[in-house]
């Protein structure tokens, strides 16, 4: 029963994880001066391109924050 609490508790750490750094990636993004690479009333095109590309920033930074945590969580191993 223990490792279905653990296995849940890691699981919302990741979900939460993978949505706070794709909503920060999306922020960040808004900063930026796309629409001067798209044409013209190209709308949809431009918010496709801020979603995608902080889906993309955001899942690698959230990948590296979890193996980070997880890496951090072992260290102590080293010393048993």
């Amino acid at each position: 029963m223990d490792f279905y609490v653990e296995a849940g508790q890691q699981a919302i750490v990741n979900v939460l994880a993978y949505i706070i750094f794709i909503g920060i990636a999306l922020y960040a993004l808004q900063g930026l001066r796309v629409e001067q690479l798209f044409k013209k009333g190209k709308t949809f095109q431009i918010q496709l391109f801020y979603i995608l590309t902080s889906i993309v920033i955001g899942s690698v930074v959230a990948d590296f924050f979890l193996n980070f945590l997880s890496w951090s969580q072992t260290i102590p191993y080293i010393f048993s």
